[in-house]
């Protein structure tokens, strides 16, 4: 029989700007296993921060590589409203957040005080951040471990982002 339908992942910006700063959100796309989503304050947060990444957020929005939702249950709003006074969290942060926490998607997050604050709202949500992201493109065959070192190794040359893995093939 057929695979499940893939599942939903809340992308927070930090995530969705690695990928959108290497021109790999076709990477993304062809992850079988799940299917990404940001949220109007994520896409917000680009535009405001990451002008130069607009036009291929932009892009993935209308080939339909991710989607946009809104924070707009009561629920979510109500999460929303909690998270959005730590003086920690970003808007996107706590847009992503109240978002997966209130659908039950995972949630993709690169900041540890983020990941915290999503866990104890709701220690059973699952939570990957870029590194584990990556791992799971490698697992499903969008990527080999040659390419994501590749990868990688743009993220830590030209865009300040470092793993502290020397190779995803010490992940696999």
């Amino acid at each position: 029989m057929a695979s499940s339908e893939p599942e939903s992942v809340v992308l927070d910006t930090s995530v969705l700007i690695n990928f959108l700063a290497v021109d790999r959100m076709d990477v993304l796309a062809r992850h079988s296993g799940y299917r990404f989503v940001i949220t109007d304050h994520v896409r917000g947060e680009v535009a405001a921060h990451y002008r130069e990444q607009v036009e291929r957020l932009n892009a993935a929005l209308v080939s339909g590589s991710i989607t946009e939702t809104r924070v707009e249950a009561i629920e979510e709003l109500a999460l929303f409203a909690r998270l959005i006074g730590s003086p920690r969290l970003g808007t996107g942060e706590c847009a992503a957040i109240a978002a997966a926490a209130h659908r039950n998607h995972v949630l993709a997050i690169d900041d540890k005080a983020a990941r915290k604050a999503a866990l104890s709202l709701k220690p059973a949500l699952r939570v990957l951040d870029t590194q584990a992201l990556m791992v799971s493109l490698i697992c499903v065959g969008v990527l080999s471990v040659e390419e994501a070192d590749a990868i990688k190794t743009k993220w830590e040359t030209k865009h300040s982002f470092a793993l502290k893995v020397r190779s995803f093939g010490e992940l696999v």
